[in-house]
């Protein structure tokens, strides 16, 4: 494999995210739609420096596999935990959380909705600049 392979992304950006639901600059490529064969979903999202999720729930549970970059986790009442290349974020059914990428870094990370005839995700509120800013 030469240099310029291992520079290439695993997967193409996708689409742009809704502004609705993420803050910045944020794009998603569904890998496996939402089945009812698997019930799952599975998703590479990419995030801009500083770009982030809203808060949101999913029913059924939730699986982020990070592939690249550097970012952050939060569940709601809790501290931030800071997310690198090779973590797993294993999230329990309808718990409130946000991710996103650092304010310096670029964040990829698999997204694998589970359980998906329980419902895949329920958008909340955005994530403030200052609740962002407080993650250091």
């Amino acid at each position: 494999m030469n240099s310029d392979e291992k520079s290439q992304p695993v997967f193409e950006k996708g689409e742009r995210a809704s502004a609705d639901y993420f803050t910045g600059n944020v794009w998603v490529k569904f890998l496996v739609p939402k089945s009812d064969i698997y019930n799952c979903q599975i998703a590479n999202v990419v995030f801009e420096a500083g770009a982030r999720t809203n808060w949101h729930t999913h029913a059924g549970g939730q699986i982020l596999i990070v592939i690249e970059g550097a970012g952050y986790y939060q569940e709601k009442g809790k501290p931030v935990q800071l997310l690198h290349k090779g973590d797993v974020v294993q999230i329990s059914p309808d718990l409130v959380h946000w991710h996103g990428a650092a304010a310096d870094s670029s964040l990829t990370h698999i997204a694998v909705n589970t359980n998906t005839e329980q419902g895949v995700v329920t958008w909340l509120a955005k994530v403030t600049d200052e609740e962002y800013r407080h993650v250091k």
